[in-house]
């Protein structure tokens, strides 16, 4: 294992984040968990005896104020573990008007990875993106990311989650020449809270298979074995257990089984749209 790091885990109030942040502590790293429960988040954080953050994705504010914590109180910051995500349904906007499942799972991550950049940067930080498998997932409309001309939960997550992947691309590309490695990772079929608000029928399906206790063990992961990988790629040294730039699945280094996830000039795309959308919330780069 490599030397102690300083690692901030959001969505850490539960399922992955909390497990990962569980095996990262006890392994003698500085965890900092954030999550969007102020009782859960707090619960976690009184449990390992580490600082935690509450911050709500649905509000832009909350990941400014986060990132400005953050800033203040940790001049380093060795790894960002952009777990926070979910899906939601129906089609919702945010108090900051964006679609809430591409608010959580993309633009928060987003903006809270470019208001911490100079501190990543300097401490030659990793960052970490929680995808899922993008094989299925629709077409991703640049001038339509809010999913206004036609919602659907599980085409909503599947885009949030290729863009994730995507996102981790061109992070790379931009930055890695000055010290920041990316990697995003599939999880694993996990059974956690993340899709109790979506009534797609397909997800009431899938809960229903989960229910049953086979094939609960037989098809889902639990939230230990999901985070595992977060948990590896964080205490692992980039260009020795992992490469950066890449998508991990099993400890793997994988190709996404979607041609829009090696899409380059897509990852382009949306890294400048989301700067657009977010352009009175960013500073000039």
């Amino acid at each position: 294992m490599s030397a102690k790091k300083v690692i901030v885990v959001t969505g850490a109030s539960d399922g992955i984040g909390a497990a990962a942040a569980r095996r990262l502590h006890a392994d003698g790293h500085t965890v900092v968990v954030a999550g969007r429960s102020p009782e859960k988040t707090r619960a976690v954080s009184a449990e390992l005896g580490v600082d935690g953050y509450v911050a709500d994705f649905t509000r832009l504010d909350d990941v400014a104020r986060l990132a400005a914590d953050l800033t203040a109180a940790y001049p380093r910051i060795d790894v960002l573990a952009n777990n926070a995500g979910g899906m939601f349904g129906p089609h919702t906007k945010t108090v900051d008007g964006f679609e809430k499942t591409f608010q959580i799972n993309h633009l928060a991550p987003f903006l809270l990875t470019q208001l911490l950049l100079d501190t990543l940067l300097a401490s030659r930080a990793a960052v970490i993106q929680t995808s899922s498998t993008v094989r299925f997932t629709k077409q991703i409309d640049l001038a339509d990311l809010d999913h206004d001309r036609h919602f659907d939960a599980v085409h909503a997550y599947g885009a949030a989650k290729l863009e994730n992947i995507l996102f981790t691309t061109e992070l790379h590309r931009r930055y890695h020449a000055q010290g920041i490695s990316a990697a995003s990772f599939y999880p694993g079929n996990v059974v956690t809270n993340f899709g109790i608000e979506a009534t797609s029928p397909v997800i009431r399906l899938v809960r229903r298979v989960a229910a049953n206790p086979i094939a609960r063990r037989v098809l889902f992961s639990t939230a230990e074995q999901g985070a595992d990988q977060l948990v590896w790629l964080a205490e692992g040294t980039p260009g020795t257990e992992w490469e950066s730039g890449a998508y991990y699945y099993k400890r793997r280094a994988s190709q996404p089984r979607n041609p829009q996830a090696l899409d380059t000039t897509l990852a382009r795309g949306l890294w400048e749209r989301s700067r657009e959308l977010l352009a009175d919330r960013l500073p000039t780069r």
